[in-house]
């Protein structure tokens, strides 16, 4: 039987073909750069647009999970909806059909030696000619893979012709569908990968090894096994991460059940309306695609109540950052002053550890060795928090400051509260910069020019440096170990720093020019976040500032002390 089948040919067809898929969904995502991962982050704002931003994006990086996977993280950060994530990924399933019509159009309608081995000679030859351009090696790639992909494919398909050969179908025992759909799960459950599960599919079935109906049940195993990869995604993840890989096993396991229920409708749809009994292969293609929008056109409409029944399952227990004003009185003024000026040092430290722990200046457990002052509750909401959280907080602290303002106030208890929220606004504003430019700081740390990784560098140096600027500004107001004019004038050579790490940015980017190490389009790129980066860098600046200025005096009834910070800095 292993004789007759050439199991090490088809091995190396599978080996190969796998290996085509990875080569394929690393290129694509190489050439595209940021364009999905903003597509993903920026066209989900409703249930509509999730599901055709999962579509358009599957479609071309060839990957559901990839997709899927990518929004996951986008879940975790808080930059997607449960309800929109769910979307985008029932729109993934929908476009992972397109690699399926791929190969069954080209991998068993035409002659594969005729175009898969001229990509693989076009694609390794533009590798070794077009070396210096990174774009032109990505394309090479590319070539390549669709070569290996169809080359893999053709080793699986001539591998098994002599077993078909030998194998009378119509003797072999007669499996319930259940068996063939546990062996799609298997595969796809091993491979990682539903496009490769289906490329064998399709092989066996054009083969004659299988018939359309125990192809049809792999199919279905496949879709409900690819969901395996994002389980594991999730395993360890917040609350939410569970949740949006729980709706995909939901969406695939409950589409599954009710195409099951209907299979009977199905095949007479595809094989006798459609008459594709004589191109099974097509047929199982397009039942792959009826599947999954069967599935779209069942769970979409439930996708709020979806959401709703896994929110209750996976409950996310938000932290409660807030801890000098939950429990202090508006109503006594000078307290209540006292409390809002410790929350927003708290909210400081809690918004510089997250900043520096997304962009891996710190790991979690830094956050509990470096808070031994500090309670451990507070040390374990700091390893947890996200930006979802620093919002809430931000919000807690204005509407404790509203209702500070409803009291009655004399003009210097107004005015000492003033720059306290200026502070904290100019907190949040830094928070939100520093969380916005994170791709684009991260993609330039992954290009392949040195002066682009240097300017990387460069970014989480002095983000490095402001922390520690911060930490031992925080750790001399905390302790009173010294006074307000120390503390200004150690801000004002944090200003000085700030200003002169900008400077020395915008040099060596025109020297980078002047020296043609760089495009004019990777300057711009780096000016503007360089610009986000620098203005966040200030606002932190002048929060410390805020923070710090002298409590209570009626000598300095506007607030000023010496060396400030002009606002029109801000």
């Amino acid at each position: 039987m292993f004789d007759m089948l050439d199991g090490w040919k088809f091995l190396a067809g599978l080996g190969i073909f796998l290996f085509g898929m990875f080569m394929m969904e690393e290129s694509i995502k190489l050439l595209s750069g940021r364009s999905f991962k903003i597509l993903i982050r920026r066209y989900t704002g409703t249930r509509i647009k999730g599901l055709f931003s999962g579509i358009v994006s599957t479609a071309v990086l060839q990957s559901s999970s990839a997709v899927s996977l990518m929004v996951l993280a986008f879940v975790g950060a808080g930059l997607v909806t449960l309800i929109n994530a769910i979307a985008v990924i029932m729109g993934a399933k929908v476009g992972t059909t397109i690699t399926a019509w791929i190969v069954a159009i080209f991998g068993f309608t035409f002659k594969i030696e005729t175009f898969a081995l001229p990509l693989i000679g076009l694609g390794g030859i533009g590798l070794i000619f077009l070396s210096k351009s990174t774009r032109y090696v990505n394309i090479s790639k590319l070539l390549i893979s669709f070569g290996f992909l169809f080359h893999g494919l053709d080793f699986m398909k001539t591998s098994v012709e002599h077993l078909a050969a030998a194998i009378d179908i119509a003797a072999l025992p007669t499996f319930g569908p259940f068996v063939y759909i546990l062996a799609g799960i298997l595969l796809t459950a091993i491979m990682q990968s539903s496009s490769a599960t289906i490329a064998v599919v399709l092989t066996t079935l054009f083969s004659g090894i299988i018939n359309f109906q125990a192809a049809a049940a792999m199919v279905i195993g496949a879709n409900v096994g690819t969901t395996v990869t994002i389980l594991l995604g999730a395993i360890g993840g917040i609350p939410a991460k569970k949740q949006a890989a729980v709706s995909s096993l939901v969406f695939s396991t409950g589409t599954a059940t009710v195409v099951m229920l209907l299979l009977p409708v199905i095949f007479w749809l595809i094989l006798d309306l459609f008459a594709f009994t004589d191109n099974p292969v097509l047929g199982v293609a397009l039942f792959h695609t009826l599947f999954n929008v069967v599935g779209v056109i069942l769970f979409f409409p439930l996708i709020p109540f979806m959401a709703g029944r896994l929110e209750q399952l996976f409950i996310e227990k938000k932290p409660v950052l807030a801890r000098y004003i939950i429990n202090t009185s508006p109503e006594v003024p000078d307290a209540a002053i006292a409390a809002l000026r410790k929350e927003i040092q708290h909210q400081l430290h809690l918004s510089m550890l997250y900043t520096a722990r997304k962009y891996h200046i710190v790991k979690p457990s830094h956050h509990r060795a470096n808070k031994k002052k500090q309670s451990s509750t507070s040390a374990g909401m700091a390893v947890q928090v996200g930006y979802a959280d620093l919002e809430n907080l931000h919000s807690q602290i204005f509407a404790f400051y509203a209702r500070i303002q409803a009291q009655p106030l004399d003009e210097n208890e107004a005015m000492r509260m003033e720059p306290l929220m200026r502070a904290s606004r100019s907190i949040m504003n830094a928070t939100r910069n520093f969380t916005d430019i994170m791709e684009e700081i991260n993609d330039i740390g992954n290009d392949e020019k040195t002066i682009m990784v240097s300017m990387n560098q460069n970014f989480i140096s002095r983000l490095n440096a402001m922390k520690n600027r911060v930490e031992r500004v925080m750790g001399t107001l905390e302790n009173q170990t010294g006074s307000v004019s120390d503390i200004q004038g150690f801000l004002n050579n944090c200003f000085f720093s700030v200003e002169e790490e900008d400077k020395q940015f915008i040099q060596a980017c025109s020297r980078a020019i002047a020296q043609k190490t760089i495009k004019e389009t990777d300057v711009s790129r780096l000016l503007m976040v360089n610009r986000l980066f620098t203005q966040s860098c200030r606002m932190i600046v002048l929060s410390m500032q805020g923070i710090s200025k002298i409590p209570d005096t009626g000598q300095n009834p506007a607030g000023k002390s010496p060396g400030v910070i002009p606002p029109d800095m801000q």
